[in-house]
């Protein structure tokens, strides 16, 4: 099968994990980097590999890349997906999609207007984890799913990252950082969502940078940074979602954030912000959680999204990735938001189809036969 010529556009701090796994996947070629700062581009193409480091309108210009991989901060998400489809090339871009509705949908549309294909993170879902979680839940392991919890829980980014300021503008914040995580792996176990309710507050209005190079300097928080909420699925399971970056010392207890309680049983689920990760079952029989060896291929990473992605542009099938999906988990988080203003419940605007399920028979790196 002929390779797929990808363009990167972003060679921030996400960029290594995906450089690092694309070499895995033989329908993958990274063809080119980009960033508005061409030495941290010259040295990310050096780093791994990548034969050029160019301008964002060098990549758009030629003819040859064919998808765009876009790692920008949130903000730009939408105008480089857009500049990329006026170009011809696909796109898939890190989450969110964008940072309202409004933009997401022209994305989608101009897509579909031009016959390209928009993808976008997260790909952890098809991950060991999640795929195990799912097919139980398939198989009747916990009989019926009745409630869920889904808490990510933490103190933000301020402390770490290099450049934190972005997790506190619009389109950032917990919700729109950490929920398309959380969003996406309970739609994959759950399926589609009926209604949600939300409340939503700014618990930090001003933080302090701590990481270098930036150390000392002030944000004003433009956006929630503590969400919570329920959610009604139509198979009628109904759970609670916690999205904070505004807590201490919850980190130990984040290495299995969501529990799908059943009629028969309860499914502890790894972080789904990671592709693998132990999956633990406790039923009826049992005295105590065991866990669950997992069912699908482990080791992958961000990318795997991106190359089950180019098989479809390749073949034409559907693909898991997909911009309907990611539409879907953007309208799901605007939907807190606007119940927590409106006080109403939100009930999702668009109609969700699950992807397929990963196969567990073919090859590492090989995802279509």
């Amino acid at each position: 099968m002929r390779k797929v010529r990808i363009g990167v556009i972003g060679c921030g701090a996400i960029s290594g994990a995906y450089l690092g796994m694309a070499k895995n996947f033989p329908v993958v070629e990274v063809a080119a980097c980009a960033d508005i700062d061409l030495d941290r581009a010259r040295t990310k193409a050096r780093e791994f590999g990548v034969p050029k480091a160019c301008s964002v309108d060098d990549i758009l210009k030629d003819p040859s890349i064919e998808l765009v991989l876009n790692l920008t901060v949130p903000k730009a998400h939408v105008p480089i997906a857009l500049a990329a489809l006026q170009a011809g090339k696909h796109t898939y871009a890190e989450k969110p999609l964008g940072i309202d509705r409004e933009e997401g949908r022209k994305v989608i549309d101009l897509a579909k207007s031009r016959g390209l294909k928009v993808g976008c993170a997260p790909d952890t879902f098809m991950g060991a984890g999640i795929q195990t979680a799912r097919k139980l839940i398939e198989d009747g392991a916990i009989g019926r799913p009745v409630a869920f919890t889904a808490f990510m829980m933490g103190r933000g980014h301020e402390s770490w990252h290099p450049s934190p300021e972005f997790y506190y503008e619009v389109g950032g914040g917990p919700m729109f950082d950490m929920g398309p995580y959380y969003l996406t792996a309970l739609l994959q176990m759950l399926g589609p969502v009926k209604r949600l309710t939300g409340a939503a507050t700014i618990a930090i209005p001003q933080r302090t940078i701590t990481s270098q190079p930036k150390f000392g300097q002030r944000i004003t928080v433009k956006t929630p940074d503590h969400i919570c909420g329920t959610m009604e699925f139509e198979n009628g399971c109904a759970g609670v979602i916690m999205q904070t970056f505004a807590t201490l010392h919850s980190q130990y207890d984040q290495k299995q954030p969501i529990t799908i309680y059943g009629t028969d049983g309860t499914l502890k689920v790894p972080d789904p912000n990671t592709f693998d990760g132990p999956v633990s079952l406790a039923t009826a029989a049992d005295k105590e959680f065991r866990i669950i060896p997992p069912m699908f291929r482990t080791g992958y990473g961000r990318s795997i999204g991106l190359a089950d992605m180019a098989y479809a542009i390749r073949s034409g099938r559907p693909f898991r990735t997909n911009g309907d999906q990611a539409f879907l988990v953007l309208d799901l988080m605007a939907g807190f938001l606007d119940s927590a203003r409106t006080g109403q419940a939100f009930h999702p605007t668009v109609p969700y189809e699950r992807p397929a399920p990963m196969r567990a028979d073919l090859p590492f790196g090989v995802l279509e036969e």
